[in-house]
């Protein structure tokens, strides 16, 4: 069962250092940790509202980052790390972000860490870390949440620009001389996702993609999408929208195409979507994957067994890794943090490679950080066949 202690703000000291000759303490390097775990939803003062009910289900992303990242504090606490930790509920009916930021103990904050689920949240909280010149990581949504000119803000979870480009790169590098066709619905979204597909293509220094959009509804037929494919070759189509409706009604369609060799390239949605690659071959790109066939996986596993009777969920894994991994860099690099967020040296589950993001014609202003390791995942009837 779920249970979090109702709070505004939780601070857990872990440890303090001291000077060799002079064993003056040292200052706690404070870290942040914002999260959507819903408090004032689920209870009212000390009492637990809901009684035998389970938690609503929009709380559970948010309360796996919290556990996530409680039990990495855990592991730097047997490490002695020398660190402050404050956490925040973001979605705390009576202090808003906005009032969060003006508090006493968030002024010499050395790290924020964050697991946003809406942009209004974001551009406060990144303001602030702007003017107070601290980093802040986003780990989970990938947003950018309009946030312009503002080196201090670091998405690890990419935007769909950077997945749609990475998609772009493996398709003209796998598959350079198939006929590619992008099926999609109407929408804003399907306009940039074909948008940034059709000016790749015609930036690319080598042959361009045979590449043709074909427009549908949610409702997909097998015939509407078979009239599109060819019985003696490869067919590689794209699914160019973020609708899990309009996914999954597409690859039923692909499934009982069976006359068919169809490679399905999918969006980043896709590797949440349960059954999705239940009788075809799917590609779909992630920053985060999580194999949980190592030891620590396992490890951590058991522990959240063990502690909360039910399985990590992702969200607890990335919880788990942005509070560890960046930890262990501030504490070696102190100042310098911001140039080593690439850095392998305390590698989890994920590499991360952070690089600027520039919106704007000339490319001279760094909008944000940006992770641009994306991993690409091929699965066959839904069991993984490699990972790039």
């Amino acid at each position: 069962m779920y249970f979090v202690k109702k709070f505004l703000v939780s601070v857990i000291c872990i440890c303090f250092a001291f000077t060799a000759k002079t064993q003056v303490p040292v200052k706690p390097l404070k870290i942040a940790i914002f999260a959507p775990v819903y408090l004032d939803s689920v209870f009212s003062g000390e009492a637990y509202k809901l009684g035998k009910n389970n938690l609503p289900k929009y709380v559970l992303p948010g309360l796996d980052f919290y556990n996530g990242v409680m039990m990495a504090v855990d592991s730097l606490q047997k490490e002695k790390a020398n660190i402050e930790v404050l956490f925040y509920d973001t979605k705390a009916v009576d202090t808003p972000i906005t009032a969060i930021v003006g508090l006493p103990e968030m002024q010499d904050v050395s790290l924020i860490i964050a697991s946003f689920n809406s942009r209004n949240e974001m551009k406060p909280l990144a303001d602030f870390a702007m003017e107070k010149k601290i980093m802040l990581l986003s780990s989970t949504y990938p947003n950018d949440g309009g946030i312009t000119d503002n080196p201090n803000f670091i998405l690890l979870n990419p935007t769909l620009t950077a997945h749609i480009e990475a998609l772009y790169k493996f398709l003209h590098r796998t598959y350079p001389t198939d006929n590619i066709t992008l099926f999609r619905k109407k929408g804003n979204t399907e306009d940039m996702i074909q948008a940034i597909l059709t000016n790749m293509n015609k930036r690319t220094p080598g042959l361009p993609l045979k590449l043709k959009t074909v427009e549908l509804t949610d409702s997909i037929t097998t015939q509407q999408v078979a009239g599109y494919l060819d019985s003696t070759r490869r067919n590689v189509v794209i699914c160019g929208t973020l609708s899990e409706a309009f996914g999954m009604s597409f690859s039923k369609a692909l499934r009982t195409a069976k006359a068919y060799n169809v490679i399905a390239i999918g969006m980043p949605t896709w590797d949440g979507l349960k059954d999705i690659s239940s009788g075809i071959e799917i590609v779909y790109t992630t920053p985060y994957n999580f194999t949980r066939l190592d030891k620590l996986s396992n490890q951590l596993s058991d522990k959240y067994k063990l502690k909360y009777a039910g399985r990590a969920s992702d969200m607890v894994f990335k919880g788990f890794e942005s509070m560890f991994h960046f930890s262990k860099l501030l504490l070696k690099y102190g100042d310098s943090f911001a140039a080593h967020l690439s850095d392998k040296e305390f590698k989890l589950f994920n590499d991360f490679d952070i690089q600027p993001s520039n919106t704007n014609k000339e490319g001279n202003i760094t909008d944000y950080l940006e992770n641009k390791k994306l991993y690409i995942i091929r699965k066959i009837d839904g069991k993984p066949k490699s990972v790039n």
